[in-house]
């Protein structure tokens, strides 16, 4: 019993302190705002069709939740949008990369607060190419979230 507590703990501390491969950590940007959630959404809405992409997809999973009988539960909102111009140049680039699409925001309510966040892009992966097009992508991508929460 102690030699397998002893191993299970030496292989934790051995995965926990491995290094992370170039391209694997999936950064994130976040933001917060006190104004109205639905404000916020339709503004992200607006956001992403004015950069040229195209809403995929929206789980409105907070709401489906309330729908099903849970009375007061908060706002949770997935949306899911692509360009397909980027995707293919992104693609080319690096057919791994699908794993990154398409691109998403979620946004949800915390301590009075509209909080919004996507997932942006690796930078540090060993293609120049592709990090110089996730490095654009990613400004872009804070573009719509930052459009989504101003006052």
């Amino acid at each position: 019993m102690i030699r397998r507590f002893v191993a299970f703990s030496c292989l934790l501390l051995i995965t926990g302190c491995a290094p992370q491969p170039p391209g694997e950590f999936i950064p994130y940007y976040q933001v917060e705002t006190t104004k109205p959630y639905d404000e916020v959404l339709a503004e992200l809405e607006v956001a992403i069709a004015e950069n040229n992409f195209r809403i995929t997809g929206h789980s409105r999973i907070g709401k489906v939740i309330r729908d099903r009988g849970t009375e007061g539960f908060p706002d949770y909102d997935t949306i899911q949008f692509c360009n397909l111009t980027h995707a293919k140049t992104l693609l080319l680039m690096s057919p791994h990369s699908v794993r990154h699409m398409p691109c998403n925001v979620v946004m949800y309510n915390f301590r009075d607060k509209t909080i919004v966040s996507t997932h942006l892009l690796p930078t540090d992966t060993e293609n120049p190419e592709l990090n110089q097009f996730s490095t654009k992508m990613n400004m872009l991508l804070k573009q719509i979230v930052d459009f989504a929460v101003e006052q």
